[in-house]
């Protein structure tokens, strides 16, 4: 798998390198420097966005943090084995919330998991969507009738 994908390894790995040190390295005991606080202080200066909590951008973000590790999982095991794509997915999220117990600053947190589960179901299935009607687009093509070609120049 890796060899025959090395750019799509390297760039998974690299990826993973930024997901587990944004996830492992220690915290700042003061988490009102970090930008996560800072939009959550700047939304709610705003009437519309008030209900946004600390809590719930925080869930946001770790949805989004694991979008990528979806892709890169499918693309990396086929879309024919995507439930193993996902299956990773979700194992690299708990063993991260496990090591996250050890360590002093971090706090591990089983909402954690939900939402890096969220956030790669998301990716997973976004790769699939796509990859199909690429699939569906390319079928059109190849079955497309000689001749009924339109020159719009």
């Amino acid at each position: 798998m890796f060899r025959r994908h090395p750019y799509l390894s390297a760039a998974t790995f690299s990826y993973l390198a930024v997901v587990a040190w944004l996830t492992l390295s220690p915290q700042a005991p003061d988490q009102r420097d970090g930008p996560l606080w800072q939009l959550a202080v700047f939304l709610d200066r705003f009437q519309a966005t008030q209900w946004l909590t600390f809590n719930d951008l925080e869930f946001m973000a770790n949805i989004a943090l694991f979008v990528p590790v979806g892709l890169f999982f499918v693309l990396l095991v086929g879309k024919r084995q995507w439930w193993l794509a996902l299956g990773l997915a979700v194992l690299l999220t708990a063993g991260i919330e496990w090591v996250q117990q050890f360590i002093p600053s971090r706090v591990s947190d089983p909402r954690d998991i939900v939402s890096n589960s969220v956030g790669a179901t998301i990716g997973v299935v976004v790769t699939l969507s796509v990859a199909a009607a690429r699939e569906r687009a390319r079928r059109r093509r190849r079955n497309r009738p000689a001749g009924n070609y339109s020159s719009a120049r």
